[in-house]
C-alpha cells in the first residue's frame, strides 16, 4: 500500500511546483493531468472568448480556488463576477468553473471536483471534452449535455459556442 504524505494548508500555500500547480485535498497534494495541445488550445480559446465578450467578469486560467478550509481546486478556467479578486487565492465562489478534459482524467475524480465546486456555491460547472467536441453543464439542479453545442448560464446569460472553441482562429 502506498503511503501519502500529509502536509498542512500553510505548507501547500507556500509551495511552488515547477511543472504546474497542484490541488490540495484534506492534507494531500494531488497532481493534475496536464493537457496536450488540444487541451491547451480549447482552454485558451475559452479564456479569450469569456474575457472578450463578458468584461463585467474576471476570467482566469488555473488559479487556486479554496472550496473548503482544507480543499483547494485549480480549475482550467474560472469566471468571477466583478473585478479581479484581491489576494492570491479565490475565496468566494466563481460564477462559472470550466474543466477541459485531458486524456488521463478519470470520471470519479472529475465528479469529485464538480461536487466540490457546486457545494462551494459555484453556479455552473462546465466540462468540455476536446476529443468528442461535446460540453456538459452541471448545476445544483442536475447535469445535462449541451445538445445544441452552446454552454449557457442564466442571470446573466453567458453563451459559449463550442464549435468556436474547437476551431483554431485563423
Amino acid at each position: 500500500m502506498a503511503s501519502m504524505t500529509i502536509v498542512s494548508v500553510d505548507e501547500y500555500l507556500h509551495t511552488s511546483f515547477p511543472d504546474g500547480d497542484r490541488e490540495y485535498i484534506d492534507g494531500v497534494i494531488l497532481e493534475r493531468n496536464f493537457g496536450e495541445i488540444d487541451h491547451a488550445g480549447v482552454q485558451s480559446r475559452i479564456l479569450i472568448c469569456l474575457a472578450t465578450h463578458y468584461p463585467q467578469f474576471w476570467a482566469a486560467v488555473e488559479v487556486r480556488v479554496q472550496v473548503q478550509a482544507s480543499r483547494f481546486r485549480v480549475p482550467d478556467v474560472c469566471l468571477v463576477r466583478g473585478p479581479e479578486p484581491e489576494g492570491s487565492i479565490i475565496l468566494r465562489p466563481p460564477f462559472v468553473v470550466i474543466e477541459v478534459l485531458s486524456r488521463n482524467d478519470r470520471a470519479d475524480e472529475l465528479q469529485e471536483k464538480i461536487d466540490d465546486h457546486l457545494a462551494f456555491g459555484v453556479n455552473y460547472v462546465w466540462v468540455v471534452n476536446p476529443r468528442t467536441r461535446r460540453g456538459y453543464v452541471h448545476t445544483s439542479e442536475g447535469s445535462r449535455e449541451a445538445k445544441d453545442g452552446v454552454l449557457r448560464t442564466q442571470d446573466p446569460e453567458i453563451a459559449l459556442p463550442l464549435a468556436e472553441m474547437f476551431s483554431p482562429a485563423r
